[in-house]
């Protein structure tokens, strides 16, 4: 096998790399790969000139449904951002700073982060708040193996109505640890209590739910959360932020660590993200947080200052005994969360959130009188509930593509059993004549 076409060096410096690095060809470089694992076969083609490449993204953008009335939830929802979201976040000093967190530098960016934080604590019902996380996947593995971390075991109940994107994510980060997972089927579309204290022991180390679930039921869990503690066990909730606008708070309900999604506070659906990741806890529980955490304080002059007062993360501050590996925070997400809630205050955000389930509410009446239609639970939700459909779920949703219409997520798709259930999700960008519009194509193609 030959490597030298990969070289776009003169002879001459091919000629000194190969000499620096005591090699007689390219081909040497590779000889602890086996050769069953070497080929030729990657089909590069040749480079192209900036307007051709140009021209072929265009057209593979251009294959995108960007028109679609979007229905789809499952953790990431189409809520409307106000235009200064954009415009604010987007000038210089925020949008381009790195590592912005030298107090004497950067106080603009830690007070955003420090009112960030007051705002997730606020809306959770929680007492501290670090500065954010990657995503909400990876921000409920950072709240379970803080429990762990806290409780000093290694057994995780998790419920099935957490999203199973999220559970596949903690199975493949915990999949070299010594982490034992079970999880508990639900009972009619909510956490099925018995199951629950049927497993509770004192090896476990954290109790994992979601409210609303994956299907949008919503659930007081303040019973569960009660039973976990009674064994010595930590309650770690993922929630949907906007719904607090009007549910219970996991804090009221006893968690002792709330994460979750934030991408419905501000932040565009973009194909996975970048998105933000949040987590809040008790103060009594902070020193075992991931991440950083802002501060407000004084300087020498008693001015009100912000600065970095827990980095219990960091590999150069605690090395061996820092609690996550995780290298950094989503400033610019959270500050654009931050700017969303400010822009709404606190009744605007009741509003929103009332528009939500008040569209869901009537969606649901409306499409449920369709034949062959029915609700899959009967519980309580938020903005988005899952339909029983008289055929395969993903067939419908491939058909009303062609009538512009992205009719929700068929659940088949992470459920055995469950392929002809659809799940649906009414935000506040959505109108009732959007909603009759989606019965009439639904009763067409069933």
């Amino acid at each position: 096998m030959s490597h030298t076409n990969f070289c776009v060096a003169s002879e001459q410096d091919k000629a000194e790399m190969l000499k620096a690095v005591k090699a007689k060809s390219f081909d040497d470089l590779f000889v602890d790969i086996p050769a069953e694992f070497q080929t030729d076969a990657f089909n590069i083609p040749e480079g192209r000139s900036e307007l051709e490449a140009l021209q072929t993204l265009r057209g593979l953008a251009a294959k995108n449904a960007t028109n679609l009335t979007n229905f789809c939830g499952a953790g990431y929802y189409d809520h409307f951002i106000p235009a200064a979201v954009d415009s604010l976040s987007g000038r210089g000093e925020f949008y381009t700073a790195y590592t912005p967190y030298q107090p004497e530098a950067a106080q603009g960016t830690l007070q955003a982060i420090y009112e960030y934080q007051t705002d997730m604590a606020r809306l959770t019902g929680m007492e501290v708040s670090n500065a954010s996380l990657y995503d909400g996947g990876t921000a409920l593995f950072e709240g379970i193996m803080m429990a762990l971390r806290t409780t000093g075991r290694d057994k995780v109940l998790i419920d099935e109505g957490v999203s199973p994107i999220y559970r596949t994510m903690l199975r493949c980060y915990t999949r070299n640890l010594s982490i034992q997972y079970e999880e508990i089927p639900l009972a009619k579309g909510l956490a099925d209590r018995a199951a629950f204290k049927q497993k509770l022991s004192k090896e476990i180390g954290a109790v994992v739910v979601q409210n609303p679930n994956f299907f949008g039921s919503l659930d007081d869990l303040t019973d569960l959360v009660a039973a976990a503690h009674g064994v010595g066990a930590q309650a770690v909730f993922s929630v949907y932020p906007l719904s607090l606008g009007l549910v219970k708070t996991p804090g009221a309900m006893g968690a002792d660590i709330v994460t979750g999604e934030g991408q419905s506070l501000g932040l565009p659906l973009s194909f996975g993200g970048p998105y933000l990741g949040f987590m809040t806890t008790l103060k009594k529980f902070v020193r075992k947080m991931p991440g950083r955490i802002v501060g407000a304080t004084q300087d020498e002059q008693g001015r009100r200052g912000y600065v970095l007062t827990l980095q219990a993360r960091e590999q150069h501050i605690r090395r061996e005994k820092a609690t996550s590996n995780i290298c950094t925070n989503e400033a610019l997400c959270a500050l654009r969360a931050h700017m969303y809630l400010s822009l709404l205050g606190k009744q605007g955000l009741v509003d929103v959130a009332q528009c939500c389930a008040s569209l869901a509410a009537y969606a649901r009446e409306r499409l449920c009188a369709i034949r062959g239609v029915r609700p899959t639970f009967e519980q309580p939700f938020f903005n988005e509930f899952a339909l029983t459909l008289p055929r395969d779920a993903s067939d419908v949703v491939s058909a009303l593509i062609d009538h512009g219409i992205a009719a929700g997520f068929p659940v088949g798709r992470y459920y055995k059993g469950m392929e002809n259930v659809l799940l649906l999700a009414f935000t506040e960008k959505r109108t009732k004549e959007e909603i009759d519009l989606l019965a009439a194509r639904l009763e067409g193609n069933l």
